[in-house]
């Protein structure tokens, strides 16, 4: 039996979400975008634009003496024929700062893409009411994070008692990353290492983590620049390397520059530059990254290195690289800069976590390492005397 609507209708405005840097109105509701639209329109590659509208970290927030709930919401959700599909979106409800309970939409429009050809066939679905039921009597705070890697259209938040913006007071932290930020393996929203962090810290979480995305761009410094923020951190590396991007020569230039951009609106901020996590395929094997078609056939997805480490020599990046570079800019301006900080990926992933915490697809954390590495994140980054203390 159906349960009958909720009574309330609350429009869904700006001071009800957080985490997104831009609301985009369409013909249905309001699309969160992690970039800004004049970030999109220099972002003229398909992945960071698939990936910047899928809303990690994004959550909406309100204060209410409800007991049921109900969003309307129009899901697409994006896969590669031939590879195995991605687990359903979760939307993750807390309640004062609790997870009470999680739910997924039935049905989304799918986005399929044929790796072989570039055929793209798009299979068209209709908004659904998700709906959150027995929440507890009296006054409350209720979180709806939102799935990391379905882009949504939100229509409407039913109820049956009204909802009202909760102000933001705590710390606001700025992150950006690759898909280990996004979220890939992730099993939900709460649970990617940067929201474990920002939870557990009690820190207002911005995540611009882009699966594929971590590129040194111009556009994303710039966004950072802009974002007001009270703590800042990047975790460069991994997308440099297995998208085969630059050279030695660029990257050093490549790495100052976005780290002069963001100083130009955060001179003060305390900011944390984070080396990659291991990632043995491509520690000393350059890229470009690819699907391994051998456990494609068996039903698996796994990722290779396809570089030639001897090219090394001749400028190609690798992990081993990166982190010595990366070392060594940060440690050259901080002799200008105090407030900058070096974080060692080794210390969040590293060699002895592998036997016990191996990356399932060969790139990405699974559910348990993304909490492992926010716990030790916390610990270095938050812990007494730390730079975000």
């Amino acid at each position: 039996m159906t349960p009958p609507t909720l009574p309330l209708t609350t429009p869904l405005r700006a001071d009800l979400l957080r985490g997104a840097l831009e609301l985009e109105a369409t013909e249905i509701g309001i699309r969160p975008h992690r970039l800004p639209a004049w970030a999109r329109a220099q972002a003229a590659d398909p992945q960071i634009l698939m990936a910047e509208a899928q809303p990690s970290g994004v959550r909406i927030v309100a204060a209410t003496e409800a007991t049921a709930i109900e969003l309307v919401v129009l899901a697409t959700r994006y896969g590669y024929r031939g590879a195995p599909a991605r687990p359903d979106g979760v939307f993750d409800l807390l309640v004062d700062g609790a997870l009470h309970s999680q739910a997924s939409l039935r049905t989304a429009t799918t986005v399929v893409t044929d790796m072989a050809t570039g055929e793209t066939v798009v299979e068209a679905a209709q908004p659904e009411a998700l709906r959150f039921d027995n929440l507890p009597v009296g006054p409350k705070t209720l979180e709806i994070w939102l799935p990391t890697h379905e882009a949504l259209e939100l229509v409407e938040l039913r109820s049956d008692a009204p909802v009202v913006p909760v102000p933001a007071e705590a710390p606001a932290w700025l992150h950006h990353g690759s898909s280990i930020s996004h979220g890939s393996n992730a099993t939900h929203p709460t649970g990617t290492w940067p929201a474990i962090a920002a939870r557990t810290a009690g820190v207002e979480l911005t995540n611009l983590g882009f699966g594929g995305g971590a590129l040194l761009d111009p556009f994303t410094a710039r966004t950072m620049r802009d974002t007001p923020a009270d703590l800042l951190s990047i975790k460069m590396g991994i997308n440099l390397v297995n998208a085969d991007l630059m050279r030695l020569r660029a990257f050093g230039p490549a790495v100052h520059g976005f780290l002069d951009t963001v100083r130009d609106g955060h001179p003060d901020t305390p900011l944390l530059v984070i080396t990659p996590i291991l990632c043995p395929i491509h520690e000393d094997a350059p890229g470009p990254g690819a699907f391994d078609m051998e456990a494609l056939a068996r039903g698996e997805l796994r990722f290779i290195a396809t570089g030639d480490p001897a090219e090394v020599a001749h400028g190609r990046l690798t992990l081993a690289v990166i982190r010595r570079e990366l070392e060594r800019i940060v440690r050259e301006r901080q002799a200008t800069d105090p407030h900058l900080h070096l974080v060692d990926g080794l210390s969040l992933y590293g060699l002895a976590d592998v036997d016990a915490h191996p990356l399932p697809d060969a790139l990405h954390p699974d559910a348990a390492t993304h909490r492992l590495m926010a716990e030790r994140f916390v610990a270095l980054a938050f812990g007494e005397g730390r730079p975000f203390a």
